[in-house]
């Protein structure tokens, strides 16, 4: 009986392999964008342009978004539920914070005439950037759901699992952003 609990342990959660799937096609999709991006540079039409300011920060918030998550995370496994809730807080509001940062940066570019339709090297940031704004705002649609369920006097359930999952995609999605940004700085 011991052995095939074992077993069972050393097998990974559906829910985590499903996610670690995801995650794999999605590096696998932005892997060629930013290839295509490397091969479309080279074209003569090609303008180079600099990101507004907006983007670093919003970098900061995304960190500091997952700093939280990674915090709540801590504070659930100890059981400290108000930490964990309060911290479950904070990262949906850093999150939605980092979108409408980024908003506020693609207003700033399409004042500056850096609109989706007048060059390619405008379209790949538009497509790049808003790809990733949508893996965002998946994020964001489990941390409400994270939400309901940390205020939820229904659910007195103690399952790590879906804090587990969230939290490991919304690290991703925070090092994906991270990674975006360096490619976009040092590859016009």
């Amino acid at each position: 009986m011991s052995t095939v609990l074992m077993e069972q342990r050393k097998r990974i959660h559906p829910h985590k392999f499903t996610l670690w799937v995801g995650i794999a096609s999605i590096v696998m999709m932005f892997a060629g964008l930013t290839s295509a991006y490397i091969v479309k540079r080279n074209q003569a039409n090609w303008t180079t342009f600099d990101l507004p300011m907006v983007f670093w920060i919003s970098t900061l918030v995304i960190i500091l978004s997952s700093f939280t998550l990674h915090v709540s995370n801590v504070a659930f496994k100890q059981r400290e539920m108000v930490k964990y809730r309060w911290m479950v807080v904070v990262t949906l509001i850093l999150g939605i914070t980092f979108l409408v940062m980024q908003t506020v940066g693609f207003s700033e570019l399409w004042v500056k005439g850096i609109t989706l339709t007048k060059n390619v090297s405008f379209s790949f940031l538009y497509v790049i950037v808003g790809l990733h704004a949508l893996h965002v705002i998946g994020g964001i649609v489990a941390l409400v759901i994270l939400f309901a369920k940390a205020f939820s006097s229904k659910v007195r359930n103690y399952n790590i699992l879906p804090l587990e999952v969230i939290s490991t995609y919304w690290h991703f999605v925070d090092a994906l952003w991270i990674y975006l940004l360096i490619f976009l700085i040092l590859i016009r």
